[in-house]
C-alpha cells in the first residue's frame, strides 16, 4: 500500500486559511530564486507544478495566483496527525516524506480488489474526518506498482491492482513512470526507441547495463519486469539532505556557477521540505575536471527551511572557476537537521556580493568539509510579509494578505472559522504581533 496526501502543502494552507479554498495556491520561495514546493490542484490546471521556478508558475496562473511561503511546522503537525491514524491500522509504515508512506497490511494477504479498496476507503474517510485533508491510495504486489497506482488515483481516489493485471498495466506506461528513471536516463532510453516500461523490460541485461550502468540498470530492469520484493520497514532519520548535478559542459565562469548553485540548492531544498526539518549547516561541493573535490561549509545560528537563506549561504561559499579551474559537478547539502526552526520578523538573507558575515570557510579537497559560523546582523525594522501568522487581541488569529504604503491587511481565520474577514492596520502599529503558525490548525 502507498498512501500519498493530495497536494499536501497547498491543501494544508487551504485548510487553515479557508478563504483560499478553491483558489490557485502556490507554496514556495517568494524571492527571485523561488521554486514551487507545492501547488494546489486549482493551480495545476494552469500548468503550475512542484519544482518549477516560482516566476514561471506565477506567469502561468496569472493574477489570481496566491503565493505563500512554506510553514513547515504546520505541515509537520498535519503529517503527524495523519499518519498516527494510519499507524492505528498498520503498525509498521515506511515514511518517504511528510506526505507519503508505504504500508504492508497483514490482513490483506490474499484479499480481493474489492476488499482492498474497502480497507483503503476506511482509512481515507478517517483521515478526512479527523484532519480535513484528503489522501490517495495505491495497492500492488510491490512498492513500484503501489506508488504508480497511488499517483494515478489522484486526486482523492483509490487504485488497487490484482496481481494478474499488474504486468499489463505496468508495461503500457511510459518508461519515465518507472520509479528511478529520471530525465537523463529517460532521454537515453528514448533515443534508443525505448518508449514504454514494456520496451525497457524486453531489453537484454547487457543492453540495460551498457545504457544505465551495471548497478542501477539491473535493479530498474527487475522493477520493469514486475520483480519487486523490497519489504516495508521503518526508516531512520537522514543525517543530511543533498542534491548534486554533473553538467555536460564544464562551468568556467562565476555567473555560470551561481546559476548552477541556485538550481542544485533548490533541488536539495525540496527534499528538505519533504523531510520536515530545518538545517543549520550548508555544504557546497565542487568537483573539478581532474576529479578532485573541493568542499566548503557554513553554519547558521539556527535551523531554517528558508530557500533564500540557504541558497545565499551556499552562494557565499562559491569559488571562482577562473581561479580553481573548470567545474564539472556542483553539489549542495544541508546538515545539522533539527525539528526546531526559528521564525523571525526580519529579512535575514544576504545575497552574493552583500555579505557582512565571516565566510572564511575551511576548504578541503576530497575530505569532510570544515565549518565556519555565519554571524547574522540585526536589521532594525519589522517586515509583515505575505503569509505571516499574526494575532490580534480582538480579532484572534490571522495571516497577512498584503502590506505596503504604511499599512498591512490581515485575514482573520483558522481551520475552525470558515472564511474570515479582512482588516487593515497601520504597519508600524502595535496591535499585531507574530503568532505561532500551529494556532491556525485549531485541533484538539
Amino acid at each position: 500500500m502507498h498512501l500519498d496526501m493530495d497536494a499536501f502543502f497547498a491543501s494544508v494552507e487551504q485548510l487553515t486559511r479557508p478563504t483560499l479554498r478553491g483558489r490557485p495556491v502556490l507554496v514556495g520561495g517568494l524571492g527571485g530564486r523561488g521554486v514551487v514546493a507545492g501547488a494546489s490542484y486549482e493551480a495545476r490546471v494552469f500548468g503550475a507544478r512542484s519544482a518549477m521556478p516560482m516566476h514561471q508558475a506565477r506567469r502561468l496562473v496569472g493574477a489570481g495566483a496566491v503565493v505563500l511561503p512554506p510553514r513547515v511546522s504546520v505541515y509537520r503537525k498535519a503529517s503527524e496527525r495523519t499518519f498516527s491514524i494510519v499507524r492505528e491500522v498498520i503498525p509498521v509504515i515506511e515514511m518517504l516524506s511528510f506526505d507519503e508512506a508505504f504500508g504492508e497490511p497483514a490482513e490483506l494477504v490474499g484479499a480481493s480488489v474489492a476488499e482492498v479498496t474497502a480497507f483503503a476507503e476506511n482509512i481515507r474517510t478517517r483521515i478526512e474526518a479527523e484532519t480535513g485533508l484528503t489522501a490517495s491510495v495505491g495497492f500492488g504486489s510491490g512498492k513500484q506498482i503501489a506508488k504508480i497506482a497511488s499517483g494515478m488515483a489522484k486526486p482523492d481516489g483509490v487504485l488497487a491492482l490484482a496481481p494478474s493485471a499488474e504486468l499489463g498495466f505496468l508495461h503500457a506506461l511510459p518508461v519515465r513512470k518507472l520509479w528511478g528513471i529520471g530525465p537523463v536516463s529517460g532521454d537515453k532510453l528514448t533515443r534508443l526507441g525505448v518508449d514504454t516500461i514494456g520496451d525497457f523490460a524486453a531489453m537484454s541485461d547487457i543492453e540495460v547495463a551498457s545504457v544505465l550502468g551495471g548497478t542501477l540498470g539491473p535493479a530498474l530492469h527487475r522493477l520493469a519486469q514486475g520483480i519487486d520484493d523490497r519489504p516495508v520497514a521503518e526508516r531512520a532519520s537522514a543525517k543530511q539532505i543533498s542534491a548534486e548535478s554533473t553538467f555536460p559542459e564544464d562551468i568556467t565562469t562565476m555567473p555560470g556557477l551561481r546559476t548552477a548553485i541556485s538550481r542544485v540548492a533548490a533541488d536539495a531544498h525540496r527534499r528538505l521540505l519533504a523531510d520536515g526539518r530545518g538545517a543549520r549547516t550548508v555544504v557546497l561541493k565542487l568537483k573539478r575536471t581532474d576529479m578532485s573535490i573541493l568542499t566548503r561549509s557554513a553554519t547558521l545560528g539556527t535551523g531554517t527551511t528558508d530557500l533564500d537563506t540557504l541558497t545565499a549561504t551556499a552562494q557565499r561559499l562559491a569559488l571562482d572557476p577562473l581561479e580553481i579551474g573548470p567545474i564539472r559537478l556542483v553539489g549542495v547539502s544541508f546538515s545539522g537537521l533539527t525539528d526546531t526552526e526559528q521564525y523571525t520578523l526580519f529579512d535575514d538573507t544576504r545575497g552574493p556580493g552583500n555579505d557582512e558575515a565571516d565566510t572564511t570557510a575551511t576548504d578541503t579537497e576530497s575530505a569532510p568539509p570544515g565549518v565556519v559560523s555565519v554571524q547574522k546582523g540585526d536589521p532594525a525594522s519589522p517586515e509583515w510579509s505575505t503569509g505571516t501568522d499574526v494575532v490580534h487581541a480582538g480579532h484572534g488569529h490571522g495571516w497577512v494578505q498584503g502590506a505596503g504604503h504604511g499599512v498591512v491587511t490581515v485575514r482573520f481565520e483558522t481551520s475552525a472559522t470558515g472564511p474570515g474577514r479582512a482588516v487593515t492596520f497601520a504597519a508600524d502599529g502595535t496591535e499585531l504581533r507574530r503568532a505561532d503558525p500551529l494556532d491556525s490548525l485549531v485541533w484538539d
